[in-house]
């Protein structure tokens, strides 16, 4: 299809997702609500949901590999599996590593003492599935940019983290 002289071209956008029963991870953790009151230590089996948008492949003509983005996504939840999610940056919230393990201490009370290999520290204010969702979601496009120099023309990537059925939460960031 030809442009009218001076008219843009289009702009055609795709968009793929990847979910898959391997994209999960079990986790336990505790939110701290307004107020600051916090929640007892619990677990859940979290379910991601990946998407990208963007323009297609020139040679491939996709918008992303399957495969390569379902690699991507199954290295970072396995980061978080069977875990301990603990956010540093809450300001009620005093986590420090000590030796082989890190203690958890809310509004200065000591908490919780785990094993530092059964934590994952996360740069987050509160384990929120708003907050294990952007994460991903900013820990994917880091690799992405990283990996794909570049090639590929994506614009946008979405992330969804599912706690239990029917309770989810979606971030969705633009790219460069």
């Amino acid at each position: 299809m030809s442009t009218a002289k001076g008219a843009m071209p289009e702009r055609n956008e795709f968009r793929v997702a990847v979910t898959n029963d391997n994209l999960v991870f079990a986790s336990a953790h505790f939110i701290i609500f307004p107020g600051h009151r916090c929640e007892r230590l619990h677990g859940h089996n979290y379910r991601t949901r990946v998407v990208v948008e963007g323009g297609l492949d020139p040679e491939a003509h996709y918008v992303f590999d399957f495969a390569e983005l379902k690699h991507l996504m199954r290295r970072l939840t396995d980061e978080l599996d069977h875990r301990v999610l603990l956010p540093l940056e809450h300001p009620k919230l005093q986590v420090r590593e000590q030796g082989d393990t890190v203690a958890v201490a809310y509004e200065g009370k000591a908490r919780y003492v785990f094993p530092k290999a059964d934590c994952a520290l996360l740069p987050i204010p509160n384990t929120t599935v708003e907050m294990l969702a952007q994460y991903l979601a900013r820990r994917a496009r880091s690799e992405l940019e990283r990996t794909a120099g570049g090639a590929v023309a994506l614009r946008v990537i979405e992330v969804e983290i599912e706690e239990n059925f029917g309770q989810a939460a979606t971030y969705r960031e633009s790219l460069g």
